[in-house]
């Protein structure tokens, strides 16, 4: 009866402390890379959000600018925001909003800029003479391109 106790208690084995710390380890190792992609994700997801922003004002704008006969004296942020209620005017916490709209050159076209809250890349499209113009403006290296380009 005794000899039959002893091959049972030899028989279960357990994980040594070695084992389990070599475990959390690569797990560890495994979360470090990880998690700042996961990060890098939201940021774009921001840019992306206002760069939807921007095109959507820039549509707006140019609704205005057919309404009222071509001219684009309209264009402000105000009106957009009245135009098209999706839009956010104001920043309200940590969301995108239309941060500028206005005329330019006495009517020759538009201009309609946004920002990225965690990047605080900034999105801008110009209108002129029918030429439009995307551009970015990054105050560290998100924007393709460098510290400004176009998207």
């Amino acid at each position: 009866m005794r000899h039959r106790r002893n091959l049972h208690t030899k028989g279960e084995a357990g994980f040594t402390l070695i084992e389990l710390l070599v475990v959390i380890l690569i797990i560890g190792i495994l979360a470090a890379i990880a998690i700042p992609s996961f990060l890098n994700q939201k940021a774009k997801a921001n840019d992306a959000q206002a760069k939807e922003l921007v095109r959507t004002a820039q549509t707006t704008a140019e609704t205005l600018a057919s309404d009222n006969n071509g001219s684009y004296k309209e264009v402000t942020v105000a009106k957009i925001g009245e135009v098209e209620k999706s839009i956010p005017t104001s920043e309200a916490g940590k969301t995108t909003y239309l941060k500028k709209a206005s005329e330019i050159e006495s009517g020759a076209g538009y201009e309609v800029e946004t920002e990225s809250p965690t990047s605080k890349d900034t999105f801008k499209i110009t209108s002129k003479a029918g030429v439009v113009t995307r551009s970015c403006t990054s105050p560290a290296t998100g924007c393709k391109g460098g510290t400004s380009g176009t998207w």
